[in-house]
């Protein structure tokens, strides 16, 4: 089933930032004075290379921002695996309303869709490693400022899942904090007095003498930290089932499969958001009209 767009109340105000920072205080001088106003042209926006959609709804919100008149039509929807070459989308309308979204939507498509791309190769690895596997891949809170909404959405659209959404979301409890709470069981103590009952709470752990003192201390969800494959398997024993285990650090296309084997529930990669590359996308003009107005 394809996945529902975000609602525009989320979307439009990033992208309108986005377009008022490429405008400045004087719009597109460039096209403004090498285009005339009634010249009207059809484009295609393409993959130059292979990968998986995400940001399409961004993308066309800019240009539907600049000019809400230009016909659009969608090939790919967000999601979908694509091939260099593939017609994402084609526009139709004034020739200065596609030049001036144009980078603005393609920045958007662009690094979105290398996020979706390397959730879906990441998701891939995993699933390389058995039939069995039920782990999970998800990002974490190591977004673009401003973007994270339409990162996270990447993130599924490439078929991984999210993590907490912000501060308020979950309770996360991280080396400083054990450190400046006094321990693991100080730390965690702390939070399962003060958290309400909708609230989860996670631990972060590096040693398998602090995942013991965790469940002990009844731990429910625990972060495993830059871990060996050996310890996260060991970890997985130990715990039986009694919490749900995420695994963190040193996370690569390489090691997917292996600590996907140890029997985690999650592997978490801050990289999915901070460190994809983006895919590479083009705007290519078909037809211009000059003397046709609009």
């Amino acid at each position: 089933m394809p996945m529902r767009d975000l609602p525009d109340i989320i979307v439009e105000p990033i992208v309108r930032r986005a377009l008022e920072e490429d405008l400045g205080l004087a719009g597109d001088v460039t096209t403004n004075a090498v285009v005339p106003p009634n010249v009207k042209a059809r484009a295609a926006i393409r993959a130059r290379k292979a990968g998986t959609i995400g940001g399409l709804q961004p993308a066309l919100t800019a240009f539907r921002l600049i000019d809400p008149s230009l016909k659009i039509e969608t090939g790919k929807p967000d999601g979908a695996w694509v091939s260099g070459g593939d017609t994402i989308a084609t526009l139709e309308g004034s020739a200065r309303s596609l030049l001036t979204a144009e980078r603005v939507a393609l920045n958007f498509l662009g690094h979105l869709s290398g996020v979706a791309t390397a959730t879906a190769r990441l998701v891939e690895a995993v699933r390389s490693a058995g039939v069995n596997v039920k782990t999970r891949i998800t990002c974490t809170r190591k977004t673009t400022p401003g973007l994270r909404a339409l990162e996270r959405q990447a993130v599924l659209l490439g078929g991984g899942f999210n993590h907490r959404f912000n501060l308020a979301d979950a309770i996360l409890i991280k080396d400083n904090h054990i450190a400046v709470a006094g321990g693991v069981v100080a730390a965690l103590k702390a939070a399962q007095a003060r958290a309400g009952h909708m609230v989860q709470i996670e631990i972060e752990v590096d040693t398998i003498e602090q995942l013991l003192q965790a469940l002990a201390a009844g731990a429910k969800i625990v972060l495993l930290d830059n871990m060996s494959v050996e310890e996260m398997a060991e970890a997985v024993r130990l715990t039986a089932g009694r919490a749900v285990l995420e695994a963190s650090g040193g996370v690569a296309l390489e090691t997917a499969a292996a600590i996907a084997r140890t029997g985690v529930d999650y592997i978490s990669s801050g990289a999915l958001t901070h460190s994809a590359p983006s895919l590479d996308v083009a705007l290519d003009f078909e037809t211009s009209l000059r003397d046709k107005p609009i």
